[in-house]
């Protein structure tokens, strides 16, 4: 029941904050959502016996969705900043980063492995969350966004009821012993039906978003049938493995829930783990299909 009343309770309120709260205010749901996440993950880091760099962690997650923020309005980028400025520029330096404070560790033996985790961790929270950002100030992309969360929404609820009451065979026994084949395919079944009815509305949901004055206008290609039902397909498969990931993540932590701020549900990154698959999934496919074509030149946007 907990469960049940907590998700009532918190989906009117991300769909109102998805489409009517301004552009700012999404920035930072989206940049507390990180956050609060980021502090999940590295606690459960440390269930492993390492102790992870929070704080630069933490710091290097909100230098991600300022670059996610401000490379949507590229008049804010310094002239000497352009074509270096983005996320992707922070991930690469990573290893200097992080590397630079293992070499003063006392403990050589977790100082590395710290290491690999914290970076890791903006990687799989940051810059995975902040693409959402970006999302949302594309006019005509919006959809995506409807369509990722219906698509884990309804592939979840969809695994659990068929995997609960006709699930025989085990699909991860290890990582996760209640998830059953039966409720994976009924999850893909599940996505690939909400991909093809927000595909055919993605006009009328468009039109739900409150739209910044200064976004850029797009062109996207129309995508066909065949198109749809494969979005629908790795979207759903990206969205369960990361489900297992995290579920694998705490198994080998020795933890339960990632945290008690849901009630039911445990903490943020146990309801939001497929989303952190997911999206980059659906982000990278809309690319390559031709969804973020404009009539104005957004190099840094794309990046």
């Amino acid at each position: 029941m907990k469960r049940v009343l907590t998700a009532a309770a918190l989906v009117p309120v991300v769909l109102l904050i998805l489409f009517k709260a301004p552009w700012p205010l999404f920035v930072l749901a989206i940049s507390a959502v990180v956050i609060l996440t980021l502090r999940e993950y590295l606690n459960v880091t440390e269930a492993y016996g390492i102790k992870p760099f929070r704080w630069m962690s933490y710091v290097l997650a909100i230098l991600v969705m300022l670059t996610f923020t401000i490379c949507n309005f590229p008049w804010l980028v310094p002239w000497f900043l352009r074509g270096v400025l983005s996320w992707s520029d922070l991930c690469y330096l990573l290893a200097v980063i992080y590397g630079v404070p293992v070499v003063f560790r006392k403990d050589m033996r977790m100082a590395v492995p710290a290491a690999a985790m914290s970076a890791f961790g903006v990687i799989y929270i940051a810059a995975s969350l902040g693409l959402l950002i970006r999302l949302r100030h594309l006019p005509q992309a919006e959809y995506l966004i409807v369509f990722i969360l219906f698509s884990v929404w309804g592939g979840d609820i969809a695994a659990y009821y068929v995997g609960k009451n006709i699930g025989r065979r085990k699909l991860a026994p290890v990582v996760s012993p209640n998830k059953s084949w039966e409720g994976a395919i009924a999850s893909v079944v599940a996505s690939v039906g909400i991909a093809l009815l927000v595909f055919h509305f993605r006009d009328s949901i468009n039109a739900l978003f409150t739209h910044e004055p200064d976004a850029p206008t797009l062109q996207p290609d129309r995508l066909g049938w065949a198109e749809i039902v494969l979005l629908g397909l790795i979207t759903n498969v990206a969205a369960q493995f990361g489900d297992l990931f995290e579920s694998a993540l705490k198994r080998g932590a020795g933890v339960k829930d990632s945290g008690a701020l849901l009630p039911g549900h445990g903490g943020l990154l146990d309801r939001i783990d497929a989303l952190l698959f997911a999206i980059p999934v659906v982000w990278y496919y809309a690319e390559l299909a031709g969804q973020f074509h404009t009539q104005i030149n957004v190099q840094y946007l794309i990046r």
